[in-house]
């Protein structure tokens, strides 16, 4: 009987679910301004069906790029014509793939009972995140409450985690799963949120954050898309909402700000990874937050987590223009990015978004801190390409643990910086 349960889980787990047999990650390294640009006109060649996991922006940064088995050799050929080098990072996706859902398999015995049953070290749905998240604030009603800031397209509840001692306190903002693919920051949220709820009262620092700030948490903050990356298609990006006139779905919630929506480094297209969408704040997940940071009107800091490629950056992506705060801002992420290298010597790289990583409008932070909020940052979260998006599990309470002293140096400085 236990044979036929474990089958019958499989099979559920498989069922319609997009298969990548056959496809590759290649990493391309262009050596100069004219190989980027034959390497951004293939992002324009949809009969590809190239998936960028990084985009093609400049020679300094390397392009990784998802390519399907049928797509392979017309790929592989034009690099090699137009002399362009290459590496094959994954060799088949699938592999990974089916990997990922044996450790999930193993994993499924939770139930809700106690957040210490939780398996910490495995990526979970998100009804087990959900029954999650109701568990902490049952075990710990005193600390931790939900507050539900909204409904997604799908109308799964917008659900923050918040973490208070009191009442009127200003506010430190967490999100973690803006984009559904990168399942290592929802992983890492969940094990932030035991983190506070354990560590309050025995850890003197976090108590003293805590007695000054609430800590809203947003664990899956796009649930339509992170669910879908569960039932379909493993590499989802996107939101889940339909787009007027065409048959491509979702929108990139971290192209959707209003903070020079719809400039360079987003895309006009429905089918594109980073479709910025009709306007801004279209999407309801990112409208949610717009929502609760004006209508709380005093956070002190917000945190927006996301991965992959080891980085640590501050405002400005859509221009390069350097904020008014950057020599402060740049001084903390440099002493967050020394912490967090503690642990396991996980390096990182740190500054503005346009000038370590590409110009990039209608981000979370830059309307952020456009709004006032000095401390706004972004992770990009393990590892640097050599699994991108498909982390295996075993990677994620080390990547929550040195990421976490990184958040307490930004959580520390904004107490004693409140501005």
């Amino acid at each position: 009987m236990r044979t036929l349960l474990v089958l019958a889980s499989l099979v559920v787990a498989v069922f319609g679910r997009k298969s990548f047999e056959g496809h590759q990650v290649l990493r391309i390294t262009a050596e100069d301004d004219l190989q980027i640009n034959l390497l951004k006109n293939l992002t324009q060649l949809a009969y590809l069906k190239l998936d960028f996991w990084r985009e093609p922006i400049h020679e300094s940064l390397p392009v990784d790029v998802s390519v399907p088995s049928t797509s392979l050799q017309t790929l592989k050929s034009f690099l090699k014509n137009n002399n362009i080098l290459y590496t094959i990072m994954i060799h088949n996706i699938q592999d990974l793939l089916d990997e990922e859902q044996r450790e999930m398999n193993r994993s499924r015995a939770f139930q809700p009972g106690s957040t210490d049953d939780y398996d910490y070290a495995n990526y979970h749905t998100l009804s087990e995140i959900y029954s999650f998240i109701d568990l902490l604030v049952k075990e710990k009603p005193k600390l931790v409450s939900k507050v539900v800031i909204g409904k997604s397209y799908e109308g799964h509840p917008l659900n923050v985690l918040k973490f208070s001692t009191g009442a009127n306190r200003p506010g430190i903002w967490i999100d973690t799963g803006i984009h559904s693919r990168e399942w290592v920051t929802q992983a890492s949220g969940t094990w932030f949120a035991k983190k506070i709820a354990t560590d309050f009262g025995r850890n003197a620092a976090l108590t003293a954050i805590l007695f000054k700030f609430d800590i809203f948490l947003e664990i899956v903050t796009n649930p339509d898309g992170y669910d879908y990356t569960h039932t379909t298609d493993r590499m989802w990006r996107k939101t889940r909402k339909p787009n007027s006139g065409s048959d491509c779905v979702g929108v990139d919630p971290n192209r959707n700000w209003d903070a020079f929506f719809g400039g360079p480094g987003s895309s006009r297209d429905p089918c594109s990874e980073i479709y910025h969408g009709p306007y801004a704040h279209s999407e309801p997940e990112v409208k949610a937050i717009v929502d609760f940071v004006k209508s709380h009107g005093n956070l002190k800091a917000f945190v927006s987590i996301h991965s992959y490629s080891q980085m640590l950056l501050y405002p400005y992506g859509y221009t390069r223009t350097p904020c008014k705060d950057q020599a402060e801002l740049h001084e903390v992420v440099r002493r967050a990015v020394i912490a967090l290298q503690r642990p396991y010597s996980t390096n990182y790289k740190y500054g503005s978004i346009i000038n370590v990583v590409y110009e990039a409008s209608g981000g979370s932070i830059d309307w952020t801190y456009n709004q006032g909020i000095k401390y706004s940052y972004t992770f990009e979260l393990r590892d640097t390409g050599l699994y991108g998006f498909l982390l295996p599990a075993n990677q994620i309470i080390p990547t929550a643990e040195e990421t976490w002293l990184a958040l307490m140096t930004i959580m520390q400085h904004t107490k004693k910086h409140p501005y």
